[in-house]
């Protein structure tokens, strides 16, 4: 790549309208917009913008959760389906490529819900449906794990992209992964967590993970995190203060810009709402790349070899494709048609 993209990124830090796909589309297109008139050709939203995080496993049983459940999937977005195709006419139309997190529904079984991350184009192509390899701790009560087909690098305006969501982050062999594709651009979307253990500032473990993944690859990194609005606590704590009060933490959310040497470019935004705009020169990752490039001259890969599964895994595997004809018990030649008689 002779020409490095030199662009200006967006890292959108808000909350959605709680369980409500239209209405967060609707705010997520504006965002896109508003975003794109700052100058802004990358915008990145947090995890599971639409329509929302599953709070309750955190605080509620699972049985008591369980109805919650039902309402996160009846809220939850079809991939592809038309609220995906709103974002896809968004992007497009402010000539931005936006990555942004959705509860996307399995067709095949009620009782699977992906956490998914869409990389959209500037022109609109969804290029991107990566879905999260491990839910973290009690998220597991809500989504089904990902495969890796989905870990890639996708080649844009803004430069070769991948996108992690939130505790994937931490996963040193996926972030791998994507630098030994050429990653130069990376994408993480979290959610606010005040209900994690007390000693843990979830603000610090975001700037941790994202300094050491642009300091490790020599690339820069948009983080995006959502906030916890009003409704959120309202509906999840009612009246049990206890909750209230844990929903309410402060140093719960972190979005902002980090350089290939580890550093932010511009100050993040804690836990505040608002969208953080960076300029991203990808000619910044050249120098620092002579030094330490482990993805090329600073490894051993004589010593150290990943092996990534990358086949789509799904719930079975039919041995003739059903909609490729005719197919039979016996065999295909089990029952002839008048021709062959």
């Amino acid at each position: 790549m002779e020409n490095l993209p030199r662009f200006t990124a967006a890292a959108v830090q808000t909350s959605p309208v709680y369980l409500d796909p239209d209405a967060t589309v609707d705010k997520a297109v504006s965002l896109i917009h508003e975003a794109a008139g700052n100058g802004a050709r990358l915008v990145v939203f947090p995890e599971v913008f639409v329509p929302g995080y599953p709070y309750w496993n955190w605080t509620m049983n699972p049985v008591q959760g369980s109805p919650w459940f039902e309402r996160l999937r009846r809220a939850s977005v079809d991939v592809p389906g038309p609220h995906v195709d709103a974002l896809r006419a968004a992007a497009r139309q402010a000539g931005t490529v936006v990555v942004i997190g959705v509860n996307e529904r399995a067709p095949h079984s009620l009782g699977v819900l992906h956490n998914t991350l869409l990389t959209i184009d500037a022109d609109g192509e969804l290029i991107g449906v990566h879905r999260k390899l491990v839910p973290t701790w009690a998220e597991k009560l809500t989504w089904t794990g990902g495969d890796g087909s989905s870990l890639r690098v996708h080649r844009t305006g803004v430069g070769p992209l991948g996108s992690l969501a939130c505790g994937e982050n931490t996963n040193t062999l996926a972030r791998f992964a994507l630098l030994a594709q050429g990653e130069l651009v990376h994408t993480a979307s979290y959610i606010a967590l005040p209900v994690a253990p007390e000693d843990y500032d979830m603000a610090d473990a975001i700037a941790v993970r994202t300094a050491a993944h642009s300091f490790e690859g020599k690339v820069f990194s948009v983080v995006a995190c959502s906030t916890v609005s009003p409704q959120i606590v309202d509906l999840i704590a009612g009246q049990d203060e206890d909750v209230r009060a844990m929903l309410g933490r402060r140093r719960s959310a972190l979005s902002g810009i980090f350089g290939p040497d580890g550093r932010p470019v511009t100050e993040p935004l804690v836990d505040d709402e608002g969208i953080v705009y960076a300029e991203i020169d990808l000619a910044r990752c050249i120098q620092p790349k002579q030094m330490h490039d482990i993805v090329g001259h600073y490894n051993r890969f004589d010593v150290f070899q990943l092996h990534v599964d990358n086949r789509p895994r799904g719930p079975l595997t039919f041995a003739v494709d059903p909609a490729a004809g005719r197919e039979h018990p016996g065999g295909p030649d089990q029952n002839p048609s008048k021709e062959d008689t």
